[in-house]
């Protein structure tokens, strides 16, 4: 088996009408199609539900169903808030500075830019409560092939002992800082 990219992912939303108006005209995704119906296709279950599509870019389609029948909406009240989000990738810092801008003068509260070191971001919320971040790779390739490399070692070392590992601590080193 050969995945091919991710075609799309979907999130619950509270109004499929505002959730498609806060991507439109927030972070200027065109809004595709919309499916609804009584039942769910997969299980047959009787469960009425709209299902929106939006244009995430270069093929990535983001996704929410709005379920009126259900219990509202809640979190996982165990998941620290920071943990689930939905990361959007924009061209360069200046972008996303830009992008930072923009969402300010529209009204969003943004944290950040944060330097995570081989990318910038910043973060923000939908009108569902879903945490959402645009983020644009700073990294040299020598860093991200360096990471790669030490990728299993520190995953071996993180499952055996659940704590922190410091096998990238050399991000934070001069020679590699931005």
């Amino acid at each position: 088996m050969k995945i091919q990219q991710i075609h799309h992912v979907a999130y619950r939303c509270k109004d499929a009408e505002e959730t498609v108006n806060f991507y439109r005209d927030k972070l200027n995704m065109d809004f595709i199609l919309a499916i609804s119906e009584d039942r769910v296709p997969s299980t047959k279950e009787p469960d009425p539900y709209m299902h929106i599509f939006l244009d995430a870019g270069n093929g990535n389609i983001l996704a929410f169903f709005e379920i009126p029948n259900s219990p509202p909406m809640g979190k996982d009240p165990n998941t620290p808030d920071w943990v689930q989000h939905i990361a959007f990738k924009v061209e360069s810092e200046q972008a996303l500075m830009e992008a930072k801008a923009e969402l300010e003068a529209k009204g969003i509260e943004v944290v950040g830019p944060t330097n995570h070191e081989i990318i910038k971001s910043i973060y923000f919320f939908d009108p569902n409560g879903h945490r959402l971040e645009l983020t644009t790779i700073t990294a040299t390739q020598e860093m991200m092939d360096e990471l790669h490399r030490i990728g299993p070692e520190m995953l071996k070392d993180w499952s055996r002992t659940k704590k922190t590992v410091d096998h990238a601590a050399w991000l934070h080193e001069k020679e590699f800082s931005r």
